[in-house]
């Protein structure tokens, strides 16, 4: 008897699985993501050459500072360092009261109470890499504990990565169900989702897991940790901000977009602004649905805004 309460357990088990997983089908079968990546490199090659230019001008350099997320993730980062780096954001409204801030400081979850006590900066928020970042491989457990601790500390925002081997493996259900729950402890705080792009392999890749975040409870969806190679590129980013705006259409709903590591120059940032622009229009150029991942631009961003070499951060 004992035994076939458990087929019959198993068997149940198996249709409610099968029944997540068709909604997860569902869900990506609104979008078109049979996509050809030679294509879309062309189109961004397109895009690039043709709008770029207009863009490069003091008032998209000064706006594109005010996205970023400066971001310290290193294994050597201590309350010291942190404090100092938090203190320089906290200097910069004196140093160019004329210019906007940067977004947001980026640190590691047990550095948010550090910042939190330091920053003086109006506007400026907080954001943790949370849920074992960066390869996202720990337990749920842990994940939701990390990020409700750092959300407890003062985090105004959290980055998570999702769990690319269950997306790669086609574990839909597994990979939502973990964003869901930490979107759930996150409540109204900024949840941005990290999709690895680099590690994806391909564009139809990328337009599918950005469904399935933004689906998911997504409020920004983000290319890279800047841990893994390559990072955060032109072709990701066009592909990303064609799902945002689909699933605009469809749900009514607006997702942020944020590409992060290996933006290494203002042409880098420029190429990134062109992209959101062209596809997602002036309505996404805000620092609410748009930011840039970096700790290196601000500096060379500001170089180019004040005219001369500088390095205030």
């Amino acid at each position: 008897m004992e035994h076939n309460h458990d087929c019959s357990h198993s068997h149940e088990h198996g249709h409610e699985h099968e029944d997540a997983h068709d909604k997860y089908m569902e869900a990506l079968a609104k979008y078109n993501t049979h996509l050809n990546d030679e294509d879309v490199k062309a189109k961004v090659t397109h895009f690039i050459e043709e709008h770029l230019a207009e863009n490069n001008t003091p008032e998209v350099k000064k706006f594109l500072f005010h996205c970023i997320d400066l971001t310290t993730l290193k294994c050597t980062d201590s309350e010291e360092s942190v404090m100092k780096f938090t203190e320089k954001v906290n200097d910069f409204v004196d140093k160019y009261p004329d210019l906007s801030n940067v977004a947001a400081i980026c640190v590691y979850p047990n550095m948010a109470e550090i910042v939190n006590d330091t920053l003086e900066a109006d506007n400026v928020n907080i954001a943790c890499v949370s849920g074992g970042f960066p390869s996202s491989q720990t337990f749920i457990e842990v994940k939701v504990a990390e990020t409700a601790m750092a959300i407890h500390s003062g985090a105004d925002e959290i980055d998570i990565v999702i769990s690319v081997g269950k997306f790669l493996t086609g574990d839909y259900e597994g990979m939502c169900d973990e964003i869901e729950e930490l979107k759930a402890v996150c409540g109204d705080k900024h949840l941005k989702v990290i999709l690895e792009t680099g590690a994806l392999g391909n564009a139809s890749n990328i337009k599918k897991a950005s469904i399935l975040s933004m689906y998911s409870g997504a409020d920004f969806i983000k290319t890279s940790t800047g841990k893994e190679n390559p990072a955060a590129t032109p072709e990701a980013a066009y592909v990303m901000c064609e799902a945002i705006k689909e699933y605009y259409m469809v749900t009514g709903r607006k997702v942020g977009f944020k590409p992060a590591g290996g933006i290494n120059t203002v042409h880098d940032a420029l190429v990134y602004y062109t992209i959101v622009k062209e596809i997602l229009g002036e309505e996404w150029l805000t620092n609410e649905l748009f930011r840039l991942g970096t700790s290196r631009l601000a500096n060379l961003l500001l170089s180019e805004i004040v005219g001369q070499e500088t390095k205030f951060f």
